[in-house]
């Protein structure tokens, strides 16, 4: 057996002209009948659906932090794609701001333990449903770029 934890604290956290470095993924697959879906996860507070996203450290790259972020949150293991892009938005517990980076994540294994499966929920939705419950207009905005790359069927873009 494999004890999985979440990684805790700001110490290794990457700054950027004072501004934390968040990285998330929009986990993704298709179904049995060919639908698309992506995976949402409650905040820690439970009030907010998203996807899942934290900190980057100095000792992982983008990508890798990009799959311990869906892994931890999400216990979602797969393939991260090329970036869907770069976003500055403002903390919404403080007033400073972080640059977001997102990436697609290809899911390919949904584990049944994971870190932090007693402090969210995890969902799979249509692309619909999923902006409609996710809060963050910047994810909203990655969710559209990774539909509008699906739809020209060309994932390494």
């Amino acid at each position: 057996m494999v004890i999985m934890v979440s990684r805790t604290g700001r110490q290794l956290q990457r700054y950027n002209k004072g501004r934390r470095l968040v990285v998330g993924c929009i986990p993704y697959r298709f179904t049995r009948n060919g639908e698309f879906e992506v995976l949402v996860v409650s905040s820690q507070k439970g009030h907010a659906m998203m996807f899942p996203k934290g900190g980057w450290e100095i000792d992982e790259s983008v990508e890798e932090a990009a799959s311990r972020e869906s892994l931890e949150e999400a216990g979602v293991l797969g393939i991260v794609q090329s970036e869907l892009g770069k976003w500055r938005f403002k903390s919404k517990s403080q007033s400073i701001y972080h640059e977001g980076f997102m990436f697609p994540l290809l899911v390919t294994e949904q584990l049944s333990l994971w870190p932090e499966q007693n402090l969210r929920k995890r969902a799979w939705m249509t692309v619909e449903e999923a902006s409609e419950a996710c809060q963050q207009w910047w994810m909203k905005e990655a969710l559209e770029r990774l539909v509008n790359r699906l739809n020209s069927s060309d994932l390494d873009k």
